[in-house]
């Protein structure tokens, strides 16, 4: 029994070895595989070694062997200009850090010009308003006392403006004396200015003339006297309010102030009226202009700084107060000219920075470069590109859109 199975165990060893060896036989190569298995993987990974290394030693990124066509008469519509690479003298920068503010003198605190009580609200925070229009109405009883000055003094401007008259038709009958129409006069101009002085009164307060012809009591209106954004409101309807407390506070924040601090070291390079940049983390790709309006005289004994200020137009009001700010401030050229190229003819990719190399007239090379300082609208090319090249100073976004066009039609082939 035990030979048996030992006989049959054999049988079927034999079996399965000539099957794989049929297997390997039959397979193409794969003799020569099963013989060197061991050497082939490591030589085919030296040759891809080999491979990758010839394809990196041409110095080209994934862009570099890829050319943007674009006839020269496109290229002029498209708004593309080209001009050889050059050196320049670049001017210095001193970079700060400070805080938007809301321009000083473009700020109003409102309120009443007289003691009431607050009737009615009609503005609220946040809200943009004109120069001019009405925030609230107060009931005042001190406005009551002027109205009521104002009357007395139409009326006896009526009775003396007839007592006048009287005197005058007595002296014309010569049943009176001329100095009787001397006094008469003087007395009518005497309550003339009164009233004139009590209509400047209630102007003062806010009361305009079609309120005085109203048969109802005038309010007193709060008016805005700048127009902006109400940036604080203390207005309640039914409190007291007087000429102490602000009821609003009115910002005009189409301009406003970046205050920063200036090291003692670069005091001697700032100067008032010089030009700068200031850019937010909230709007990184935009460049606000504004000049310095401000230099403070006085180092601060504690940072060894001094105070500047940058008064920036701000349009859309995108620069908030309370915002972090860099500034930037352009100085004068001290250094030797170094190859530098538009801001305009850099254009990012994938993370990479990229300019048009022209290649003939209708095509451009798109190529990575590394990028130093930038002043002045200009920006330092420290590699990628050399002297005298010609590349797409203006135009690049276009070039880069036709880039991607390529891209997806290649990918769609």
């Amino acid at each position: 029994m035990n030979k048996k199975g030992i006989i049959i165990g054999l049988v079927l060893a034999i079996a399965l070895g000539g099957g794989v060896a049929y297997r390997l036989i039959n397979t193409p190569g794969g003799a020569e595989q099963a013989e060197h298995g061991e050497h082939a993987e490591p030589g085919h990974a030296e040759e891809k070694g080999g491979h990758a290394e010839g394809k990196e030693g041409k110095g080209h990124d994934e862009h570099g062997e890829k050319l943007v066509k674009m006839a020269v008469e496109v290229q002029k519509q498209s708004g593309v200009a080209v001009a050889p690479a050059k050196k320049t003298q670049m001017p210095g920068v001193i970079s700060a850090t400070g805080k938007v503010e809301a321009n000083a003198d473009r700020i109003a605190h409102v309120s009443p010009r007289i003691s009431g009580k607050i009737v009615a609200v009609r503005a609220s925070l946040g809200e943009s308003v004109g120069a001019g229009q009405v925030l609230a109405t107060l009931d005042s009883v001190e406005l009551g006392e002027a109205l009521s000055r104002y009357h007395q003094s139409k009326t006896r401007l009526a009775l003396a403006q007839s007592n006048m008259e009287r005197v005058k038709a007595l002296v014309d009958k010569k049943i009176a004396a001329r100095k009787e129409i001397l006094q008469a006069e003087t007395d009518y101009k005497t309550v003339q200015t009164e009233l004139h002085t009590d209509q400047e009164r209630l102007a003062l307060y806010g009361v305009s003339a079609a309120d005085l012809k109203a048969d109802r009591r005038p309010l007193l209106p709060v008016r805005a006297p700048i127009g902006g954004v109400i940036t604080e409101k203390h207005a309640i309807v039914g409190e007291l309010s007087d000429p102490a407390k602000s009821l609003y506070t009115i910002a005009d924040l189409s301009s406003v102030w970046v205050l920063v601090d200036i090291h003692e070291k670069d005091s001697a390079k700032v100067r008032r009226g010089q030009a700068a940049t200031v850019v937010v983390s909230a709007f990184p790709e935009t460049k606000f202009r504004g000049r310095i309006t401000y230099l403070a005289d006085v180092v601060d004994p504690t940072t060894r700084t001094i105070k500047a200020r940058v008064e920036v137009a701000n349009p859309g009001r995108k620069l908030k107060p309370e915002m972090f700010a860099t500034v930037e401030l352009a100085t004068a050229a001290d250094a030797a000219p170094i190859l530098a190229v538009p801001e305009g003819a850099i254009v990012e990719l994938e993370g990479k920075k990229l300019v048009f190399v022209a290649e003939g007239d209708a095509a451009f090379e798109p190529r990575k470069v590394e990028l130093g300082r930038a002043s002045g609208g200009m920006v330092e090319v420290l590699s990628g590109l050399k002297e005298g090249e010609l590349l797409a100073v203006k135009g690049g976004f276009v070039l880069k859109s036709e880039l991607l066009k390529g891209e997806i039609a290649g990918h769609d082939h």
